[in-house]
């Protein structure tokens, strides 16, 4: 094996991690940037869905081989009730401010404050992306944490994450629906992207941004991209590069 090829292998290794939040251990697989880039390193959360582990989510999201300059971070998630799981048997996320103690948030603020501290992240270019659940979290984490992101990118997530906007800024996001969801539907979905819009302030007709997308400008420099596909609850094979272009898209001012 060359020279060359093992340290590309060795770059594409995470590196799991552990925090201590309040009397509960949590941890985290780790992506440091494999190729240098021209500045300090974005920063990307992306979230399983319920049920999901961080290690399958890191081989379906792959952000690290889309965005080799970044810092990408999958977070593991604890038992917690869904609907598909009400005894709570299976790892998810907290679905609103004050539930499971926001064990989550916390974890989330841990996290976000190893990562600045370790790798000296831009913190213009702060990013969080989810499915299902993982997706729910993502918009729960633009309205409990203002002020951090400059895009976000969830999936297949519902109108619940939008509860608490009232007084949060709006940024750039990009929401990816399955018309044939039948795990959160699709309809809950379009009521989810139309409340998107009205709050960014987006214009009522889009335009085409990218093969089976379509932007929706804001006069308040936060526009809607959606990402409407014809599949089911399953995350799409092509949206990660998407999600990729839209953050590269996006940074805060």
């Amino acid at each position: 094996m060359s020279t060359l090829l093992l340290l590309v292998l060795l770059a594409a290794q995470p590196e799991k991690m552990e925090w201590k939040v309040g009397d509960v251990t949590r941890d985290a697989l780790v992506f440091p940037p494999s190729k240098k880039g021209d500045a300090a390193p974005p920063l990307v959360f992306a979230f399983h869905g319920h049920g999901g582990t961080s290690q399958n989510a890191s081989k379906t999201f792959k952000f690290q081989d889309e965005w080799p300059e970044a810092v990408v971070v999958y977070m593991q998630g604890l038992p917690t009730p869904g609907k598909t799981d009400p005894d709570g048997k299976k790892p998810g996320w907290q679905k609103t401010v004050g539930d499971q103690e926001d064990r989550d948030l916390k974890f989330f603020d841990a996290v976000l404050a190893t990562m600045k501290e370790k790798y000296k992240i831009d913190e213009k270019r702060l990013y969080v992306t989810g499915h299902s659940n993982g997706g729910g979290f993502t918009y729960l984490l633009f309205a409990a944490r203002p002020d951090l992101f400059a895009a976000i990118a969830p999936s297949a997530a519902g109108v619940g994450g939008l509860k608490g906007l009232k007084d949060v800024k709006p940024i750039p996001v990009m929401h990816i629906a399955g018309e044939k969801d039948d795990v959160v539907p699709f309809e809950a979905q379009k009521k989810t992207m139309d409340g998107v819009k009205e709050y960014n302030g987006c214009e009522a007709e889009g335009k085409e941004w990218a093969k089976g997308c379509t932007i929706y400008a804001s006069s308040k420099d936060a526009p809607l991209v959606s990402f409407i596909h014809g599949g089911t609850h399953k995350y799409p094979a092509e949206a990660p590069a998407l999600i990729v272009k839209f953050f590269k898209e996006h940074a805060r001012k």
